[in-house]
């Protein structure tokens, strides 16, 4: 467990419940002082890893909310802020869209042949 440098990348979760999406943030320590690290985003960490097991192992409390973590970054953690971004944009797509009779109908075609062919 090491403390902070400059150029470190961290990331850090949030979710709304149960049923929501996990949304990742990414910033960099940008600076750095006796007890704490500052990210690019303003948000300042307690330069003191501890066990965290909300997301990873290790984790770094927020100053003045210590219940909040931001964790190294890793490659599974790029991976799955990826594949839950891809999730949360096809999501916010069909919210978003308002679709005509035609496409509902190709739509519907589609789903169609798909459960022909399992």
């Amino acid at each position: 467990m090491k403390e902070l440098e400059i150029g470190d990348k961290l990331y850090n979760t949030k979710q709304e419940g149960f049923n929501d999406f996990i949304r990742y943030s990414f910033s960099e320590v940008v600076e750095l002082t006796k007890t704490l690290a500052v990210l690019r985003n303003g948000v300042k960490l307690i330069n003191q890893p501890k066990i965290s097991y909300i997301t990873e192992g290790i984790g770094y409390s927020v100053n003045r909310h210590k219940g909040v973590h931001w964790h190294l970054v890793s490659l599974d953690a790029i991976r799955t802020a990826q594949i839950e971004n891809e999730k949360i944009a096809a999501h916010d797509w069909f919210e978003n869209k308002e679709f005509s009779l035609k496409e509902k109908q190709w739509v519907y075609k589609q789903f169609k042949k798909l459960g022909e062919s399992q």
